[in-house]
């Protein structure tokens, strides 16, 4: 699969995870993927079981930022932001792409925190 098809792939997955179209937003797995959450131990064996999963999360997201994809190849990693009832969920997903579709993702998900003030003085604040 070229770049520019993954691309688009991915690009289609965001949109429907935002918009929550559930079938859409599979479409990019393929049936026997696997799906890694490091953070806790979980593993999700298959496209079915990882889109019940997702289907039956009690809270839906309230907002959806891509920040930014990057990618060479069959490995390609998306930088987002889900916001969860008023709290930001900064993510990383990390895919590996065969035949087109997507065999493998590991998504880390970081909290939030209160910047040093000890350090203020080199950094610039984003929002």
């Amino acid at each position: 699969m070229k770049e520019e098809q993954i691309r688009k792939a991915l690009d289609a997955h965001w949109h429907a995870s935002a918009v929550g179209d559930v079938n859409a937003e599979h479409d990019i797995y393929a049936d026997d993927a696997i799906c890694d959450y490091p953070q806790s131990g979980e593993r999700i064996l298959g496209r079915n079981n990882l889109q019940a999963l997702r289907s039956h999360h009690p809270g839906k997201p309230s907002g959806f930022n891509v920040r930014r994809i990057i990618g060479a190849g069959e490995l390609w990693v998306t930088e987002y932001i889900i916001t969860y009832q008023e709290r930001p969920a900064y993510t990383v997903s990390i895919m590996e792409f065969s035949n087109g579709k997507v065999v493998h993702e590991t998504q880390y998900f970081a909290d939030p925190f209160e910047a040093p003030a000890w350090r203020s003085q080199w950094v610039q604040q984003r929002k």
